[in-house]
């Protein structure tokens, strides 16, 4: 005769038995018929791992069943498993169906991995062909490009309105910020365009000086330098600098924001996003741009001065008198009235991606990349549209 304690056990241990998962496999004529039951979770599922892993293993199936109506709670290491035998099978030819699964199971296991019907399809094969898909990333293309052209009209109609710290409610200028990006984006900066502009400088007065050389004329490598420097390199060189330290910070900078839903908290607070986080921000990249371009003149004409002396006997003082012939006011100013430009440019650009953000870290790596990559790109064109500007003024 049973105890109280014996039939506690026994129940328990009925009850063990049905939530451990459990497998049972028929097979004939080449098809497998495998019934799951019991509860399919991360505490249970290493249980029936090796007897997976055996059927997983079987061969010259034409198809493969698996009868999901007695599992009953399955969690994603549970349907990563039995996704795991189907794309064995699948992999050898068989043909896999899943029956008797639940709502929530089926939509776990397509969460987990294509199953049924799409599985046939090779992993990367696109669905239609290559004429078909051209037109369609062409089109999706012009659509991306509307959104951010209109995205970007936003920032600068925002940003020229007003700072807008709060929405709809007055303007606020906050110093404090616009002072600490300037000194992020300017100052941090300056090591690095200095010597990138000094070596740059002093290249085009090498290669300048070793082809004017055979004409005799090395004196007008003064002339290539200063006009190439002051209207196209100074200020260009900057920019792609900038778009590429400070243009990739503000992006991963807004981006993380965006990600942790700290841009949704300003907004809850009735504080406006654009003049929290981006005036602030164009602000100082407007102001430290054409100052760091002005730097980066004088040290792409300080290599130039050094290599010239060193390489082809042009003392300072005559490369300085020499320069003054060739270059003018117009020379200058034709390279710092880029600067804001291209300032505006690379700030809206990468504010704008940095909204784009999604909620995955591989999201905010796309968008940093994008960000640097269109803001070089847009700030090559202006330049470009610059220069003909200035051909058609005779600037």
């Amino acid at each position: 005769m049973l105890t109280n304690g014996d039939k506690e056990a026994s129940s328990r241990a009925e009850q063990e038995r049905g939530v451990r998962p459990a497998i049972s496999a028929s097979e004939e004529g080449g098809v497998l018929i495998c019934r799951l039951s019991g509860n399919w979770t991360t505490r249970r599922v290493s249980e029936i791992d090796e007897q997976m892993r055996t059927l997983e293993e079987r061969d010259n199936l034409q198809s493969v069943t698996l009868d999901l109506s007695d599992v009953g709670r399955i969690d994603t290491a549970g349907a990563w498993l039995i996704d795991r035998m189907a794309t064995a099978h699948s992999a050898r030819g068989a043909k896999v169906t899943l029956s008797g699964q639940s709502a929530s199971a089926r939509i776990l296991l397509e969460a987990v991995g294509e199953t049924g019907d799409n599985r046939d399809k090779p992993i990367g094969e696109a669905g239609a062909p290559f004429l078909l898909r051209l037109p369609e990333a062409i089109g999706r293309g012009v659509y991306e490009f509307r959104d951010d052209f209109l995205a970007s009209m936003n920032i600068l109609g925002a940003t020229i309105h007003g700072a807008q710290m709060k929405l709809g409610r007055g303007h606020a200028v906050n110093m404090a910020a616009i002072f600490n990006q300037i000194d992020r984006m300017g100052v941090g900066a300056i090591p690095v365009v200095f010597l990138m502009s000094f070596i740059v400088g002093a290249i085009v007065a090498q290669q300048g000086a070793f082809q004017l050389r055979y004409f005799g004329a090395e004196i007008f490598v003064v002339d290539l330098v200063g006009i190439l420097v002051l209207r196209e390199l100074g200020v260009l060189m900057t920019a792609i600098m900038i778009a590429g330290r400070s243009g990739s910070a503000i992006t991963a900078e807004i981006g993380s924001m965006k990600m942790r839903e700290e841009v949704d908290a300003l907004k809850v607070i009735g504080l406006n996003p654009i003049g929290v986080l981006v005036f602030p921000r164009l602000v100082a990249l407007v102001v430290a741009l054409p100052c760091l371009t002005v730097l980066a003149n004088f040290a792409a004409l300080a290599g130039a001065i050094w290599i010239a002396w060193i390489y082809s006997g042009i003392t300072p003082g005559a490369f300085i008198d020499r320069l003054r012939v060739g270059i003018d006011l117009g020379t200058i100013s034709a390279g710092l009235i880029k600067a804001p430009f291209m300032a505006m440019i690379i700030g809206i650009i990468a504010s704008v991606e940095g909204l784009k953000v999604g909620g995955s870290a591989e999201s905010l790596g796309r968008r940093v990349t994008a960000s640097v990559v269109k803001a070089i790109f847009v700030v090559i064109v202006v330049d470009g549209l610059f220069a003909m500007f200035y051909a058609a003024v005779n600037l």
